[in-house]
């Protein structure tokens, strides 16, 4: 997905998806706030269907699911004990790409799902290549040995001093190695959708 497409997404839907490196401080959004094509400047009536649609893809994007992932995702928190919205983001917040951006590995989520899938790092020193992967508490990632010189890891020590990752993750600056310490609680992620208007859509079908 080139970058231009992923900005054209932040002016369809009206919100900051975090696609792109540049999304959270040169969004195209920020420049138009109009949405994408020669009527986009028009407002749109918007019908109940459309409305859970847009907050369904809203949470795709967001966390680079397809459609096929996020269902089955959802019907394997409805198995759970606790109330789908909660149990639906403690499981997307432990994927391993978005686990990567969270500790400020990477500037994006796409960067950070395209290194995961490279092989880049490590959980519990083993090499995982593939973005669906999801840690439990108490799992350790760090960036694989061998790819500790790439480009886009040098200035790494600079960029984490001072970040501080949320309170359900912790990120070693000497050693670089992070650590998924539990399951946030919903009302501890800031999210550009409405979850439970995301989760009506599925509950149509």
């Amino acid at each position: 997905m080139l970058v231009d497409k992923k900005e054209k997404l932040c002016r369809k839907y009206g919100q900051k998806l975090l696609m792109s490196e540049r999304c959270e401080n040169k969004c195209a959004l920020d420049r138009r706030r109009t949405r994408p094509g020669v009527h986009g400047h028009k407002p749109k009536a918007i019908s109940d269907y459309g409305r859970l649609l847009i907050e369904k893809q809203k949470l795709r994007y967001f966390y680079l699911l397809k459609n096929k992932q996020l269902k089955n995702l959802i019907d394997k928190c409805k198995k759970m004990k606790e109330p789908l919205p909660s149990a639906l983001i403690k499981i997307l917040e432990s994927k391993i790409d978005n686990v990567v951006w969270r500790l400020g590995y990477v500037k994006s989520k796409f960067q950070a799902r395209q290194l995961v899938s490279h092989g880049h790092f490590l959980v519990n020193g083993k090499r995982v290549k593939t973005s669906n992967y999801f840690l439990k508490p108490g799992d350790v990632i760090e960036i694989r040995e061998k790819s500790k010189n790439l480009e886009i890891f040098k200035d790494l020590p600079k960029r984490l001093k001072g970040y501080i990752p949320p309170k359900w993750l912790k990120i070693d600056l000497d050693t670089l190695k992070g650590e998924f310490l539990r399951y946030p609680e919903l009302e501890e992620v800031a999210l550009p959708f409405d979850i439970n208007l995301a989760i009506q859509f599925f509950s149509r079908y």
